[in-house]
């Protein structure tokens, strides 16, 4: 198979010229990313690596961002002639209000699913079988403060009841579990809980049947059933704060909060409150603000476990999402249409 044309943006064709060298679709990726993820892009396109502090004009036709929209943005306003945006991430929040609305854009639905799912999961047995305080206990090198857990289960759950033997951990398998967003990531975390037997309720922005999938706008009537609530839809006009004060106090006492999403479907504020008031629990991957600033409550509540925005980050995550790009490309160059559009050029 012909391979692609790979070089460097140090010798641009000048926008000036009106016309190109070569009648190639150019394609511009990050300069950080190996160039061998590319391989198989399509033999018709010449691939451009764009550095972080790219410092003249460049024109290409498909723009393939960094994924971090800090280093993105900012080579922006150097390139010229971009029709077509392949995102390496699921989420594309920052793009169409960057390149405007006569671009195209595709996300990379599907090349994130198994290391968000699976960090879901991880996130809800870490909570429920207590390995961050087990943890603080490993580090103090006290046997007997295992008897604390029983303590902590008493005081989330709200079950006084004088168990014996005293309870260490809670199981996975049976809970009552509302899925809000049920796209390819959520549809991933469905697979990965089946062995747990778990209750699942799958809600979206419309209801259907097969299987069924409640609204979106039923959400309040189906949170206080709930003992798991995973949040994985996208951050939107109208998820933002979709959980919020009135939400989280309709979640039943001790029920745990997983979010995989983005951080502002979140009122950081009532998640504080809720939090603090001992009622409930946490698992977030994101946050609002994000990157959460040194001192912020969230970084101490011990109903909470915390991590800075890793889930989608496993070492398949650049050759999943890359090929996931090349296969939109193809499809593009073809004229056929492309399956992870979220923005039709206008």
């Amino acid at each position: 198979m012909k391979a692609p044309i790979i070089r460097g943006a140090e010798h641009p064709f000048p926008c000036s010229m009106g016309v190109r060298r070569e009648p190639m679709m150019r394609v511009g990726y990050p300069a950080i990313l190996a160039a061998e993820l590319f391989s198989d892009f399509p033999a018709e396109v010449e691939l451009i690596a764009l550095p972080d502090d790219l410092d003249h004009e460049i024109e290409i036709d498909v723009w393939i961002p960094d994924p971090y929209p800090t280093k993105a943005m900012r080579i922006w306003p150097r390139l010229r002639g971009v029709r077509l945006v392949l995102s390496l991430m699921a989420g594309t929040e920052w793009i169409p209000g960057t390149v405007g609305p006569r671009v195209t854009i595709c996300n990379a639905r599907g090349a994130h699913n198994i290391s968000t799912a699976e960090w879901t999961v991880s996130a809800i047995l870490a909570t429920l079988k207590y390995f961050p305080f087990y943890l603080d206990v490993q580090r103090g090198g006290v046997w007997k403060r295992r008897f604390e857990a029983s303590a902590q289960y008493a005081r989330i759950t709200g079950d006084a009841r004088p168990l014996y033997p005293p309870v260490m951990l809670e199981e996975l398998t049976g809970k009552r579990v509302l899925l809000v967003g049920y796209g390819a990531i959520g549809k991933e975390i469905e697979r990965m809980l089946a062995p747990f037997d778990v209750k699942l309720v799958r809600v979206a922005r419309s209801s259907r049947n097969e299987p069924t999938v409640h609204a979106i706008s039923e959400l309040d009537s189906l949170l206080p059933q709930a003992e798991i609530v995973i949040l994985i839809l996208p951050s939107t006009a109208e998820s933002h704060h979709l959980i919020g004060g009135r939400q989280l106090a309709l979640m039943r006492q001790g029920a745990l909060l997983v979010n995989a999403a983005r951080g502002p479907i979140v009122d950081t504020d009532a998640l504080v409150a809720a939090l603090n008031s001992g009622r409930i629990r946490a698992a977030l991957d994101v946050t609002d603000p994000e990157p959460l600033p040194e001192g912020h409550p969230l970084w101490s509540y011990p109903n909470l476990l915390l991590t800075p925005h890793v889930a989608g980050s496993s070492p398949q995550f650049a050759p999943r999402s890359v090929k996931t790009a090349a296969d939109e490309l193809r499809r593009y160059l073809a004229g056929e249409p492309m399956h992870n559009v979220v923005q039709a050029a206008v």
